[in-house]
């Protein structure tokens, strides 16, 4: 049994160092943050855990979404996740219930292009402005 593993040991190296095609080159990527705000108006505390509503539905948690490039190219995919309740408002209007509206945001890699745009479940892309207030973000804000 051993001798086999010994055998097996070269094979599985290069299978580990990957294949492709020579003189191929990877594009870099970058980290970077999808952050989608959702002006819904909702009356709700804010940080709890919230989705789009009315004609907004569709952002939700797991909602299917892609990072697209100027040319409409895939560059990341995932599924939101559950969004925030943020406060509409940055004055304290001493109650536990405010309007809010409802923040998304997911982390992605993506490779340096001039713009980008979100499709989130099949619906027609959102413009993606490039901020980098709290941390590098691609930020949409529903409606625009």
């Amino acid at each position: 049994m051993r001798r086999r593993t010994t055998a097996l040991l070269p094979l599985l190296l290069v299978g580990a160092t990957g294949c492709g095609t020579v003189g191929a080159t990877q594009e870099a990527v970058s980290p970077t943050t999808v952050r989608v705000l959702v002006r819904d108006i909702n009356i709700r505390a804010a940080g709890v855990d919230c989705a789009g509503t009315g004609p907004y539905q569709h952002f939700h948690n797991r909602a299917p979404f892609r990072v697209l490039d100027p040319d409409g190219a895939a560059l990341a995919s995932g599924e939101l996740s559950a969004g925030t309740a943020v406060a509409a408002f940055a004055e304290d209007l001493g109650v536990e219930r405010l309007p809010t509206y409802c923040e998304f945001a997911v982390g992605v890699r993506v490779p340096q292009r001039d713009s980008y745009r979100l499709e989130v479940d099949g619906r027609p892309p959102l413009d993606l402005t490039p901020d980098s207030s709290e941390g590098p973000a691609l930020v949409a804000v529903v409606p625009s």
